[in-house]
């Protein structure tokens, strides 16, 4: 399975914040949605960071209450692991291990194409998993 696969199984939206906007602002937009992460987008096109609920706990762990009131450039991770379209979902959950992060943007030429979470790994594995599982009971069960 290819990241290709994942994205046409959930969409190619991502929520994305300009760097210059306010903490808050990006953690209005988290709420709204409901995830975890948006890309951060700046003057280098496709994005120059990203920004999520992580950078928000060490920052006020950090620098209290008033990190609320920073641009999302100053908590945003600006050294982002990308993937693309071809990627395959193990090359991608290895990822994610390794650098110890939940979402990885999808960049093909040089275009922002997606945004895959942990979460979207995990259901494409689950869902493989019960596709494995009854072909095998169909199998063991049409003697």
């Amino acid at each position: 399975m290819k990241v290709k696969d994942l994205l046409a199984a959930k969409g190619h939206d991502v929520a994305t914040i300009s760097q210059e906007r306010l903490v808050t602002d990006a953690l209005a937009l988290l709420k709204e949605r409901g995830i975890g992460a948006l890309v951060v987008t700046g003057p280098t096109p496709p994005l120059v960071g990203i920004f999520s609920e992580r950078d928000v706990v060490r920052a006020i762990a950090s620098h209290g209450a008033q990190a609320l009131d920073l641009k999302v450039s100053a908590l945003m991770s600006s050294d982002v692991t990308v993937c693309d379209e071809a990627t395959s979902v193990t090359t991608l959950m290895g990822l994610m291990t390794e650098n110890r992060i939940r979402h990885i943007p999808v960049i093909d030429d040089a275009k922002l194409t997606g945004m895959i979470s942990i979460g979207d790994v995990v259901k494409a594995r689950f869902d493989e998993l019960e596709h494995e599982k009854k072909d095998l009971l169909d199998y063991v069960t049409a003697r």
